[in-house]
């Protein structure tokens, strides 16, 4: 299985490129970040004309993420447990979400497309955010690999 990721920064003003790029790399699935759109928003028939079928999970202009297979996506998960929200002025463990994690098992394998906060700087309240957000994947992610 070819697996490829590609942080697009909006699909909808690379979904050519991107679909080309798929083709010709004979890509079997491709995890997006930065999608930049609604699920509603994604240009799906693009990607169906090549033989993918794409989940995303975005909420507006920012983050997002998606994955395009050519196998079935089984078990989709939207996020992962634990995974902390962020909003300025609103941190804690009410802040939304942001769309940053989907996640999906293919062909046998879980496959993750996760776009990472960006930090900022060391006095800024995205890099608490990023270490905690960091800090759940590896809660969630030991914790998988306990259960297995």
């Amino acid at each position: 299985m070819r697996i490829a990721t590609w942080n697009v920064n909006s699909i909808r003003a690379r979904v050519v490129r991107t679909v080309e790029f798929c083709v010709r790399e004979d890509v079997d699935v491709l995890l997006m970040q930065e999608i930049k759109c609604k699920p509603e928003q994604f240009p799906y028939a693009e990607f169906e004309a090549a033989g993918y079928t794409v989940e995303a999970h975005g909420l507006n202009q920012w983050n997002g993420v998606a994955i395009a297979s050519r196998e079935p996506i089984e078990d989709l998960q939207i996020g992962f447990p634990g995974m902390p929200g962020f909003a300025k002025g609103h941190e804690g463990p009410d802040a939304p979400q942001e769309a940053r994690a989907i996640g999906a098992t293919i062909g046998g394998i879980q496959l993750w497309s996760l776009y990472v906060p960006n930090g900022r700087g060391l006095d800024d309240p995205h890099y608490t955010y990023k270490l905690a957000w960091l800090e759940a994947l590896r809660g969630y992610t030991a914790d998988t690999l306990r259960a297995q």
